[in-house]
């Protein structure tokens, strides 16, 4: 009788479904919706806005009682689905957003049934994890030796990498003792046009920023050599400790490309960590056309990069890799009961993942972006890439064609800067980008180039094509002539 009621107590604790006939069928009900939804997404607009009462929806209190699936799916597609941020339609253009594909959705559908904790241990995910960083090696040029990590995003890989160069800068001392005097001395390089996230990772570091100087830009928008030179030299002469040199490949203002073999000669002269922010610009090295723009990335120390920006798969899945291997896991492993390892059984295994950054806890982002790759090979993507600077060469000659309207920035691969001539061109092309996005037309967003404000447009999305980027200049010129 005993036995009896703990079966019965297990079962009705289960989270799995009671039905799973009636389960499968609205689970394969939701996987064609989604289908369906990424094949019709041009009768779609790119982004509207919740009105009042579809936000007030989302301000009710948290469930007590179950609700059947399918209700939840249906609020989901009224509420949901018509309002999400839209980088999926291929009139999307405002910011370094990836397209996503459908190999990567079915991927994250396998991950999530796997429920794969990728922190360590000995099993598969975490051996193909390591097959992505042997890959990423490959194309980098890097050794096999090199260590690789999945993050969220580049954001949080340049923040890895800072925290190794930190490391080497000041020694194993600096994980219990903190920066301390010889800490407050260290300064770092990176461009002006360099990404907001460099800055807030010397503040997440402790070294505050302060610490990294902002080198001015040539009139190509990459970093000035003599410039950086100049300012390595007066930090010295200052007292200072220069430990670090940030290069980028793919400014998120213009997609400049700095000149990295010089500031790897720099940087190896000098004795200073080489760090690219390589976070869409790095998948460059796929594309014949692209790739000699990438030269002296293979003599950088780190590497921080997207596999959702031009790789396409989906969010969130960024990557840092790190030349000496030894070092990246000196400055994260830790000892603790909890994480001893055995040479045999599912604790086996030296390194693991968590050896190597910040978290214990760690989702299968692996999986995606091995679908993506396999489906779709190298070759394959590299010609999308190249595809998206054509699209946006395409954008930059018919804005140079069209009298009212100006490029304010040369246009590098695939993000064009420009504006509609007026009388008071920054609050007009603001007002036009704002309508634009509402219209749901198009999804440019703004930026400002030589303090001037750009409508900016960012070819990343693999669906978009000509007819796309047409659409959006005669949207611009229509909005544009309004008074």
């Amino acid at each position: 009788m005993t036995s009896h009621m703990n079966e019965g107590a297990r079962i009705e604790s289960s989270l799995d479904p009671a039905d799973l006939q009636g389960f499968r069928h609205q689970a394969h009900r939701m996987l064609d919706d989604m289908i369906d939804y990424v094949a019709t997404i041009r009768t779609r607009p790119v982004w509207q806005p919740l009105d009042a009462s579809l936000r007030e929806d989302f301000r009710r209190p948290s469930p007590r009682h179950p609700t059947p699936l399918a209700d939840v799916y249906r609020d989901f597609a009224s509420t949901i689905l018509p309002y999400t941020v839209g980088n999926v339609h291929p009139g999307f253009m405002g910011w370094v957003h990836g397209g996503g594909t459908l190999e990567g959705m079915l991927a994250e559908m396998l991950a999530g049934a796997l429920n794969a904790n990728c922190g360590g241990r000995d099993h598969a995910p975490i051996e193909l994890e390591r097959q992505l960083t042997a890959w990423v090696c490959e194309w980098l040029g890097f050794p096999q030796t090199a260590t690789g990590l999945f993050v969220t995003g580049t954001s949080m890989a340049n923040f890895v990498a800072l925290l190794v160069a930190r490391h080497r800068a000041l020694g194993a001392n600096v994980r219990g003792a903190g920066v301390g005097a010889e800490g407050a001395r260290l300064t770092a390089y990176a461009s002006s046009a360099a990404h907001g996230c460099v800055p807030r990772a010397f503040e997440y570091a402790g070294l505050g920023r302060d610490a990294l100087r902002a080198v001015a830009v040539d009139r190509d928008h990459r970093m000035d050599i003599d410039r950086l030179r100049d300012a390595i030299t007066a930090d010295r002469k200052a007292g200072r400790r220069p430990f670090l040199i940030v290069g980028t490949a793919g400014s998120v203002n213009t997609g400049a490309f700095d000149d990295l073999s010089a500031v790897a000669a720099l940087a190896a002269e000098e004795g200073l960590w080489f760090h690219v922010d390589g976070a869409y610009g790095a998948f460059g090295v796929l594309c014949d056309e692209i790739a000699p723009r990438l030269a002296g990335i293979e003599q950088a120390d780190s590497v921080a990069l997207d596999f959702h920006k031009w790789g396409q798969v989906p969010y969130d899945a960024g990557f840092i890799l790190i030349r000496d291997g030894a070092l990246h896991r000196a400055a994260f492993a830790t000892e603790a009961e909890y994480l001893t390892r055995a040479t045999r059984g599912l604790a086996a295994g030296e390194h693991w993942p968590n050896d190597y950054g910040p978290d214990l806890s760690r989702g299968f982002r692996a999986l995606k972006a091995w679908f993506t790759l396999r489906v779709h090979g190298t070759e394959r993507l590299g010609a999308m890439i190249g595809h998206t600077c054509r699209v946006a060469r395409h954008l930059a000659a018919r804005i140079a064609s069209e009298p009212e309207l100006e490029l304010l920035a040369p246009p590098s691969l695939n993000i064009v800067c420009f504006r509609y001539r007026h009388d008071d061109p920054d609050a007009h092309n603001a007002r036009i980008v704002a309508d634009l996005q509402l219209s749901g037309i198009a999804a440019p967003s703004t930026t400002r180039i030589d303090g001037r404000l750009a409508i900016r447009a960012a070819i990343f999305n693999h669906r978009t094509e000509f007819q796309d980027v047409e659409r959006l200049v005669d949207a611009v010129l229509r909005l544009g002539r309004r008074a």
